[in-house]
């Protein structure tokens, strides 16, 4: 192991506080749950470096991984992890099923590498020699806030600790450039507010519906939001439920908020949306002979959907 990855375990995770790297933040930048996937990285790298494990394997619960970073649930935590497995850090955080006493539980091992490399990639600076030629230095390692109070401010006795939460906070925003103002960051609820909106006027775009903005018809929507889905995915699912049903008005009908993001279908949904766009979005006459598999990836049949025009 890397002594660069050491000192980042080092700076990772503990059992009393909760602290996200700045390194972290800035890698999930632009994502609306960077902080919590930021707090879900710093506790699976601290406990990377305690497994009794040669291989570098080591097991957490989802839920005790909720305890220790608060306010989010465990079905949450899996989400989060997944996101991290899969869309951020696939190969750099790997995840698998091995057996503990008896029983399967969710191992995690991270390639300390890789994550050295992707947090801190290398930026060659090319500067001008005396002669005029052209020359590239050596790459300077990026200060992403790892610096203590103290080396900033030799006359401080003891470096001020900086604690992160669901924000970023204005006091480190203050140390790391005290002479830029600090931009209001917006209400997270406003901004999932205007995601759900352009996602309810995409389904009236697509449907030909005239869905009011009202909190009926956003608040599944919302939700769904909150729980980490992406706009993206949302309007991937209206365009597959409008292929799937649109040559059936009796189906058609349940082209509305409530069906298509209710908390209990709309992961099943999800995932056959996104097979269908791995396919090419192929047309509805393609699939009389995997509907069947589909209904079952979904899971759960919809009661409120009359028999005939489930799926």
């Amino acid at each position: 192991m890397s002594q660069i990855f050491e000192i980042v375990q080092s700076l990772s995770g503990q059992r009393n506080c909760i602290t996200i790297p700045v390194p972290y933040l800035d890698f999930f930048a632009g994502d609306q749950q960077a902080h919590a996937l930021g707090a879900v990285l710093n506790q699976l790298v601290f406990w990377s470096g305690k497994s009794d494990l040669n291989d570098g394997w080591f097991y957490k619960e989802h839920s005790e991984l909720a305890a220790e970073i608060r306010g989010v649930s465990e079905d949450q935590v899996q989400r989060l992890v997944n996101k991290i497995c899969t869309r951020w850090l696939p190969d750099v955080v790997q995840k698998a099923q091995r057996q503990v006493n008896g029983t399967k539980k969710t191992h995690y091992r991270i390639n300390g590498e890789a994550l050295i490399d992707v947090l801190f990639p290398p930026t060659p600076v090319s500067v001008e020699s005396r002669n005029g030629k052209r020359e590239v230095a050596e790459p300077v390692p990026q200060n992403h806030g790892t610096e203590n109070a103290e080396a900033r401010d030799p006359n401080r006795e003891v470096a001020e600790p900086i604690l992160y939460t669901d924000h970023y906070s204005d006091h480190h925003k203050q140390i790391i450039n005290p002479s830029c103002p600090v931009a209001a960051q917006p209400d997270p609820e406003v901004v999932i507010t205007d995601q759900a909106i352009e996602v309810l006027t995409h389904l009236n775009q697509v449907s030909g519906s005239r869905y009011q903005k009202s909190r009926t018809s956003l608040e599944n929507i919302r939700a769904r939001l909150r729980d980490g889905y992406s706009v993206g995915d949302l309007k991937l699912v209206i365009d597959l439920k409008h292929e799937h049903w649109r040559n059936n008005d009796a189906q058609y009908q349940y082209m509305r908020p409530e069906t298509l993001f209710g908390p209990k279908k709309f992961e099943g949904y999800l995932q056959s949306a996104a097979r269908w766009d791995a396919k090419g979005r192929p047309l509805r006459e393609t699939w009389d002979t995997t509907r069947a598999r589909d209904i079952n990836a979904i899971g759960q049949v919809d009661k409120n959907i009359p028999e005939g025009f489930r799926g």
